[in-house]
């Protein structure tokens, strides 16, 4: 029996209408699917919590607990998970907030409302500090990321009373650019 190496093509499978990498010798066809990201808007009191990014991309800019969803986990499980594993932050999820997608860089962003159950939080290995503060201290300008703009503002829709159904990405937006006109990289979350 010889060992045949590894080798795929990109072709367009019987079975399918998208090219798609098939290996060459057996058929089996390699599907690459968007990334899911799993977050939260956390609240403790009136304040929300911010995490300052310790990672690419994005570092030394401010987001929400945030990360892939991993194998075999539950999207809500996967928030508490990744808000625990950024701001070692307690958190119990109060209901969906906003569906995100991303094209650009091929995500499904499922971002929750939840509140902070134990004010005891410290920095994980992505972030640098975290900080507790009121809306009207957000900054802004100092956000990583397109989505975490969109998450602030419609977590700030649901808390005036907003109806419970999840947001989706702003008319037009797909994540390309933040509000000041930075067109975001190949790089960028």
């Amino acid at each position: 029996m010889t060992d045949l190496a590894p080798s795929f093509s990109l072709r367009v499978p019987d079975t399918d209408s998208l090219p798609r990498r098939v290996c060459d010798h057996c058929g089996f066809v390699a599907y690459e699917n968007p990334k899911i990201v799993v977050g939260s808007v956390v609240r403790f009191e009136d304040r929300i919590l911010l995490c300052r990014r310790a990672i690419e991309p994005g570092r030394g800019r401010w987001t929400i607990p945030a990360g892939y969803l991993e194998l075999n986990e539950t999207p809500d499980a996967g928030a508490r998970r990744e808000a625990f594993e950024e701001a070692g932050a307690r958190i119990a999820i109060s209901r969906l907030l906003a569906v995100y997608s991303v094209p650009r860089i091929s995500q499904v962003q499922l971002i929750y409302r939840a509140r902070l159950t134990d004010p005891a939080i410290a920095p994980g290995p992505e972030s640098l500090e975290l900080k507790l503060v009121r809306p009207e201290e957000i900054p802004w300008d100092e956000l990583a990321f397109p989505s975490v703009h969109w998450a602030l503002r419609h977590d700030a829709e649901a808390e005036a009373g907003a109806p419970p159904v999840p947001f989706g990405n702003p008319d037009g937006q797909t994540g390309e650019q933040m509000p000041d006109g930075r067109v975001m990289g190949d790089d960028a979350l």
